[in-house]
């Protein structure tokens, strides 16, 4: 058996003003044991996140691929690529020419796992909750161009918008649209710790300890009707500390599948070895990394500093050394796969030169070396990071401009402490929540963003990404995307450095490998099955 296997991205479909109907089967054929799943994400509550798997809150792709599990929306994104299909609704679409009003009516019989009927009504109070608790992870932005939500009967819902937002159907398939109920989501308050309730395919149990999940066990449920075939009856996802634990569990046999994330060392190891009982699958990923920057920080708060980090930083170098083949320089936020892409910092900065790099300084009255501290996640982005963030530190320190230190801490240190302004500069990576050029900018510019940035520009947030936002054909969107990854490549409030494959190492008696994320790095459990070893 081949060891390694290249799963090739459909291309990306233009979204249509207007969604067909679209059903699908509610169950499938499973059984035998739980396929065991490792993972080294991990899922800790703590003071300043007591809510990790509230949809009202969770928003890192770790969380989000529990929810994803247990928790219905309207819309999902299909198990390749293309627009977003009805899920918890039977047919949705815009019912007006400018793209204001989005109507969707609910699967007849539709039910929570309880067995207790959905209503519109249910989806109503999800939206509108998630909305006025406007939790601090920013979440709540991903549905900011709603301006009121109406029920007609029991089954119809009606969105109206402020704006309109041809990205919409995107956004009612992430988890902060997730339909929850009443009885077991507060109004007013975010739901503490690791249980989960909703309509998807499985229902979850946790195991817990000292404040942190370590495994789950999803159980196919017996309520469910939406698009999805599940193809087992139950699936457990482990967490491990580190991706040489998770990897020695997969060679023994205690597991039957890894994706996030394994180490560079591990990739390369699978793909280059043949014969054996596990399978290396590889396909085109949309996840990048990139620093970003407190504006307001004394260090960095001149943009002179910002472009001569983005003029002097080497990608192909970096990526080189750390990543191989499992990552591509990147000069945008918005991958090169994804429409309406442009190669702004490269447009801008050219090859790296520590001469035009000087320039910038002197012109900007700077006195050399900066210094600076890089701070990155030590346990969020794969055990990579760190080396990733040495070869940085010493490519800007070679150029004699900068006197850079790093610094490392664990996600629930780092993500506190990015949200209140601790760290002038940090790395960060992002999993699209939907594949289009609207989710690698808003999230990072509009009012609201996730990274909690003090960067504004008003032709961005007034008017460049609510022009975009009008185009239903995304090819039609390119001018003012380009024009919006053009001011930040010269503004530089964030700066890009690669985008990266994904990969799932399985043992070869799963099936359903090739689907087991979807181009937003969505894990699909779903779609996992046992086959003949072989």
């Amino acid at each position: 058996m081949n060891r390694k296997t290249l799963v090739l991205p459909a291309v990306i479909g233009l979204l249509a003003p207007v969604l067909a109907a679209c059903g699908g089967s509610d169950s499938g054929s499973g059984g035998g044991d739980a396929i065991a799943v490792g993972t080294t994400d991990r899922f800790t509550a703590t003071k300043e996140a007591p809510a990790p798997l509230d949809p009202a809150y969770a928003y890192d792709v770790g969380t989000w691929n529990v929810l994803r599990q247990t928790v219905q929306t309207l819309m999902i994104q299909p198990k390749g690529d293309g627009d977003p299909v009805p899920e918890a609704a039977q047919s949705c679409g815009f019912s007006d020419s400018g793209n204001e009003r989005y109507v969707c009516t609910l699967r007849d019989g539709l039910k929570f796992a309880n067995g207790e009927a959905i209503t519109a009504t249910d989806v109503k109070y999800s939206i509108d909750r998630a909305l006025a608790l406007k939790a601090d992870s920013g979440v709540f932005a991903l549905l900011s161009t709603i301006d009121t939500v109406e029920t007609k009967g029991d089954r119809e819902v009606i969105f109206h918008l402020k704006t309109a937002d041809a990205t919409f159907p995107y956004k009612l398939s992430t988890p902060v649209a997730g339909i929850v109920n009443p009885d077991d989501y507060a109004k007013n308050k975010l739901r503490d710790g690791f249980d989960v309730d909703g309509s998807g395919p499985y229902i979850m149990k946790a195991d817990v300890k000292n404040d942190e999940l370590v495994d789950a066990v999803f159980t196919k449920n017996p309520n469910y009707k939406g698009s999805l075939t599940v193809n087992n009856d139950k699936v457990e996802l482990r967490s491990y500390s580190d991706a040489d634990d998770m990897g020695t569990a997969l060679e023994k046999g205690d597991i039957d599948l890894i994706t996030r994330t394994m180490s560079p060392q591990q990739i390369k190891k699978l793909s280059n070895e043949s014969g054996g009982d596990v399978d290396l699958v590889e396909m085109a990923g949309l996840e990048i990394r990139y620093l970003a920057f407190n504006t307001n920080a004394p260090t960095v708060k001149s943009r002179a500093v910002r472009q001569a980090m983005a003029q002097l930083i080497n990608r192909s170098e970096l990526v080189s050394r750390v990543y191989g083949t499992q990552a591509q320089p990147l000069f945008s936020l918005v991958p090169a796969t994804i429409t309406g892409h442009s190669n702004s910092f490269f447009n801008k900065y050219g090859d790296p030169s520590v001469t035009k790099a000087k320039s910038l300084l002197t012109l900007a009255d700077i006195t050399t070396p900066v210094k600076l501290t890089l701070h990155y996640t030590t346990d969020h982005y794969g055990s990579g990071t760190k080396e990733e963030f040495e070869d940085l530190q010493k490519q800007l320190n070679d150029s004699g401009l900068f006197d850079v230190s790093i610094q490392g801490a664990p996600w629930t240190t780092f993500r506190p402490a990015e949200q209140k302004g601790k760290y002038d500069v940090y790395g960060m990576g992002w999993f699209p929540d939907f594949p289009d050029a609207d989710n690698y900018l808003a999230p990072f510019l509009d009012k609201d963003n996730f990274l909690g940035s003090p960067y504004d520009n008003a032709d961005i947030r007034k008017t460049l990404i609510p022009d975009s936002r009008r185009e239903a054909d995304r090819i039609a969107a390119s001018t003012s995307l380009t024009e919006i990854q053009d001011i930040v490549a010269n503004d530089v409030p964030v700066l890009p450095l690669w985008q990266g494959n994904q990969y799932v190492a399985a043992r070869d008696d799963v099936t359903g490998t090739a689907y087991a994320l979807n181009s937003s790095s969505t894990l699909q459990l779903w779609e996992l099955g046992r086959g003949v070893s072989g």
